[in-house]
């Protein structure tokens, strides 16, 4: 019987049995069968995912949503891949401790997390999922069970291939000479294995925290801004949103910046003032703030915007077309002017920019309302993708590729590196059954 579903993106997918196993036994014996009878299997989580890797083109699907066993401990938390990020974080705060990535939908899955090593606003001081993940249980389609810890080297040979000058990857596998299990299975998108446990690192809570939402007149002050915060102690969250999706959400100004801080003894509202004040900044009309309840405005501000977007993108009835693309951070304003440029003469008043400036990645979302603007916008999006690469940027920063972004790989790396990514491939899936269509095509 056919399965008809989709991801969070709207990229459809379909599958012969859609299969929700509850332990690390059951999945090994679906694998085990798979094997045998040559099955395509596609892992799933939470469906929260933008780019299809999740989103099957046959075959079967394997669901970790049952896999969702958690115990929290003293500086790390024990997780079934099923987590769901805001349980995860609820049981942590519990606790007086936080996992330090912040990808914006809280409802992923903590294996779906790994599989793109997301990041977030917070990777600005933190980094990646990968940074925070301690160990892993992984299945193979093989039948063998790797438990993985920081710091185990991957035991056949690995060569060199090039990474991007950005503080965040998130496009292929980042091969590495005597790189760790761990940072290869993290961002593979299921392609390699299942991951049945993982062991992440927990912080302790901050014990005082600023928040602010900060307005300038131009995107130069903006940047000049940020340039200049980047350096800030303690700063863990520097966000950008352009003019269109201020007004989307109903403010009236040119440029913010959302900024989050653990505060220490040194650091100050008085130190803020003047920062603003420095910066040209609208000091009156913007908002700093230290309370529970203010921070909850702020929460609510940042995740407002993408819940906007996807509304007008449902309303509009054609799928948005966003970018997940990274550069240098010495590179912001010549890629923010690339996409300005483009989108102000083919897309005005269609299409909003916002995101982590503070590690060099917006994100821009075109809004087509008709099938001629959805295959411009298609094309945009590889102009782009090539114009991130030549500045040493990444065509995935967070997201992964998926199915929807794979062809992008092929700017990235030269036809002998995708080449080496294969072989790792098959070496440890060598029938090419899982995953099939995600970072390469399907065989």
């Amino acid at each position: 019987m056919r399965i008809d579903y989709q991801d969070a993106s709207g990229y459809e997918g379909w599958a012969d049995e859609f299969l929700r196993p509850a332990s690390e036994q059951e999945i090994a014996g679906i694998l085990a069968r798979a094997a045998v009878s040559r099955t395509p299997v596609t892992v799933a989580g939470a469906l929260t995912g933008l780019t299809g890797a999740a989103s099957a083109q046959g075959g079967w699907v394997l669901s970790t949503e049952k896999m969702t066993h958690l115990q929290i401990r003293d500086g790390s938390a024990i997780c079934g891949p099923g987590v769901r990020l805001h349980d995860l974080q609820a049981a942590a705060s519990a606790t007086g401790q936080f996992f330090a990535p912040d990808p914006t939908e809280s409802a992923a899955s903590i294996g779906g997390a790994i599989s793109t090593n997301a990041s977030g606003s917070r990777s600005f001081r933190y980094g990646a999922t990968a940074k925070h993940i301690e160990a892993l249980r992984v299945l193979l389609i093989d039948g063998r069970t790797l438990g993985v810890r920081r710091g185990e080297r991957v035991d056949f040979p690995i060569p060199q291939l090039p990474l991007p000058r950005t503080t965040k990857h998130s496009a292929g596998y980042r091969l590495q000479p005597n790189m760790d299990w761990i940072d290869l299975f993290a961002g593979a998108e299921g392609t390699l294995g299942v991951v049945t446990e993982a062991e992440v690192r927990l912080l302790p809570t901050p014990k005082e925290m600023l928040t602010g939402v900060i307005f300038f007149r131009s995107d130069a002050a903006a940047l000049n801004a940020v340039d200049e915060w980047r350096q800030v102690p303690g700063l863990r969250m520097l966000e950008y949103c352009d003019r269109a999706s201020l007004h989307l959400v109903g403010v009236a100004h040119e440029v913010a910046l959302l900024i989050e801080q653990e505060l220490t003894d040194a650091e100050t509202l008085d130190q803020w003032q003047e920062r603003l004040e420095k910066a040209a900044a609208l000091e009156s009309e913007s908002w700093i703030a230290a309370s529970d309840a203010d921070r909850e405005r702020f929460r609510a501000f940042r995740h407002s915007l993408p819940e906007t977007v996807n509304a007008r993108v449902r309303r509009n009835g054609f799928l948005k077309l966003g970018s997940d693309y990274a550069v240098p951070f010495e590179s912001n304003r010549e890629m923010l002017s690339c996409y300005r440029q483009c989108l102000e003469s083919s897309f005005l008043g269609k299409y909003v920019i916002y995101g982590h400036i503070g590690d060099g990645h917006v994100h821009v979302n075109i809004l087509p309302e008709t099938k001629q603007e959805f295959d411009r916008a298609q094309e945009l999006m590889v102009d782009f993708a090539e114009k991130a690469v030549s500045l040493g940027g990444t065509v995935g920063a967070e997201h992964g590729l998926g199915k929807r972004k794979a062809h992008l790989l092929k700017l990235m790396y030269s036809p002998s590196e995708l080449r080496a990514m294969e072989e790792v491939k098959t070496r440890l899936d060598p029938h090419w059954l899982l995953g099939p269509g995600t970072l390469f095509e399907a065989r």
